[in-house]
C-alpha cells in the first residue's frame, strides 16, 4: 500500500535518525510486534517496562509509514461525538472510552518525559467551533454530556470567540488538557527505550507468511527467516487490513500542509488546537518551530492515483481555509501531503481477535485520534498478554460484543 505522497515535514525535524538491521536469522520470542510505527513502539516500550523483551519488525524503516504523516493533535474527543457514541454503544461505554482516552494522553505525556527531547510534547487547549448555525444544538448536547461526566470543557458564545480570535463563529466548545507532539521523534524515542531494555528491532524485514502451532505462531520473512512467538501483535496501521479485512473499517484520503514559520501568533489565543463541526472538517495546530499544520479535506477514495492528483489542489485549498480564519497571518506551504486515513463506521477503534489466527492481536487505532487510540489499545493488548484483567477490551473487540447483548 502506497500510504502517502508529497513533501513530508516530520522527517526533516530529526537530525540523527536511528538505524536498525534487517533480520538475518531465525528467532524465538515471547512477543512479536509487526510494525514499528506509533502502535508498535507503544507496545514495545510498555512490554519492556513489564519485563518482556519483544521482537519488532517493519518492512520499511522505522516511522516511515503513516507515522511520518501523522499531524499529531492529541485529543480525547473524536470525530464521532460523545452523544453519538452514547447512542450507539450506551452512555456508560461512551464515558469509559473517553476516560480511557483521557488517561492515554497522560500516559503519552509520561512516556515523552522519558525520551530525549520529550518528542516536543506540549499541552494545548482545543477550540471546536460550530461551522454552521444549525450545529449549535448538537454542541449544546455535547457540552451537557461532557460536563455531566466531569470533563473539563467550556461553552463559548460568539462574543467570547471573537474576543480571543480574529474570526466570529456562532458557538464553540473549548476543551482543556489536550496536546500536540512530534510523532516521529516519539516513535524513535520509544524504540530507543525499548531497545535499551532488551527489545530486538529489525527494519526492512517484511512478513510474507504465517503458520500456527499449538503453543506458538510462526511468521516468515521475505528472506525466508522464521520468527516463532507465543503472542503476536499486528500493529501495521492501515496495512493491518491486508492481514485481515474488516467491514467496519473505512479507508479514505486526507490532506495537510505545513506552512512557513510565523513570526507573530498573538491573534491565535493560546495556540490552541482548532477544528470544526463540518464533515469533512478542517483542523489546525502550531509546531515547536512556529509553523502551522493545516489538515482535512478528506475524500472517500482509497485509490492512491485519485488521492495524489488532488494533492496540489488541496494544498492551495487548505491555505485558503486558514486565511479565512487568520487573515492577519501570512503563510505559504513549505510542506504538503496526501495520505490514506483510516476510520471506522461506528466511531471506535478496534482490536482484532480471529479464530483462524490464534495468539494474534490486530491493533486498529483507526480514527482522527490515532495516537491516543493506539495507546489505549496497546495497553489493553499488552495487559491481556501479561495475564492482567482487561475488562475494557470488550469496548474495542472487532465483533463489538457490547452491541450483541
Amino acid at each position: 500500500m502506497d500510504l502517502q505522497n508529497g513533501k513530508l515535514y516530520w522527517p526533516s525535524t530529526v537530525n540523527q535518525v536511528p538505524g536498525y538491521p534487517a533480520l538475518e536469522e531465525d528467532l524465538e520470542c515471547e512477543v512479536l510486534i509487526i510494525g514499528a510505527g506509533t502502535a508498535g513502539a507503544q507496545c514495545a516500550a510498555y512490554l519492556v517496562q513489564q519485563g518482556i523483551k519483544p521482537v519488532v519488525v517493519d518492512k520499511r524503516r522505522v516511522s516511515e509509514g503513516s507515522t511520518a504523516t501523522n499531524t499529531a493533535l492529541i485529543q480525547y474527543a473524536g470525530e464521532k461525538s460523545f452523544v453519538s457514541l452514547a447512542h450507539t454503544f450506551g452512555e456508560e461505554a461512551a464515558v469509559r472510552h473517553l476516560k480511557l482516552c483521557e488517561a492515554a494522553i497522560n500516559e503519552i505525556e509520561a512516556s515523552c518525559w522519558r525520551i530525549p527531547g520529550q518528542a516536543q510534547f506540549v499541552r494545548r487547549e482545543s477550540l471546536y467551533y460550530a461551522s454552521y448555525d444549525e450545529d449549535i444544538r448538537a454542541l449544546d448536547e455535547e457540552y451537557a454530556m461532557l460536563t455531566k461526566h466531569g470533563f473539563k470543557v467550556e461553552r463559548w458564545d460568539a462574543d467570547r470567540i471573537a474576543l480571543h480570535y480574529p474570526f466570529r463563529k456562532a458557538g464553540a466548545l473549548y476543551y482543556y488538557d489536550d496536546a500536540e507532539m512530534n510523532p516521529v521523534q516519539y516513535v524513535y524515542g520509544l524504540l530507543e527505550l525499548a531497545a535499551a531494555g532488551g527489545a530486538r528491532i529489525y527494519e526492512n524485514t517484511e512478513i510474507t507468511g504465517r503458520a500456527f502451532e499449538e503453543e506458538h505462531a510462526l511468521f516468515y520473512t521475505h528472506e525466508r527467516r522464521q520468527i516463532r512467538a507465543r503472542h503476536v501483535i499486528i500493529a501495521a496501521g492501515y496495512e493491518d487490513l491486508e492481514f485481515k479485512g474488516e467491514k467496519n473499517a473505512v479507508i479514505s484520503s486526507s490532506y495537510a500542509v505545513v506552512t512557513s514559520p510565523v513570526n507573530d501568533f498573538s491573534s491565535w489565543y493560546q495556540r490552541a488546537l482548532i477544528w470544526e463541526t463540518a464533515r469533512p472538517y478542517i483542523y489546525m495546530r502550531t509546531t515547536q518551530d512556529n509553523r502551522v499544520i493545516i489538515g482535512g479535506l478528506d475524500k472517500d477514495t482509497a485509490d492512491e492515483r485519485i488521492r495524489d492528483k488532488r494533492t496540489l489542489h488541496s494544498k492551495d485549498r487548505l491555505i485558503e481555509e486558514f486565511n479565512k480564519l487568520f487573515p492577519d497571518i501570512e503563510v505559504k506551504a513549505d510542506y504538503y501531503l496526501g495520505a490514506f486515513y483510516g476510520g471506522t463506521h461506528d466511531g471506535l477503534p478496534m482490536i482484532g481477535r480471529y479464530p483462524q489466527y490464534p495468539r494474534c492481536y490486530t491493533l486498529m487505532g483507526y480514527g482522527d485520534n490515532g495516537t491516543v487510540y493506539n495507546q489505549v489499545l496497546a495497553r489493553l493488548v499488552c495487559d491481556d498478554i501479561l495475564g492482567k484483567n482487561c475488562a475494557d477490551m470488550e469496548l474495542y473487540l472487532q465483533n463489538r460484543p457490547l452491541l450483541n447483548r
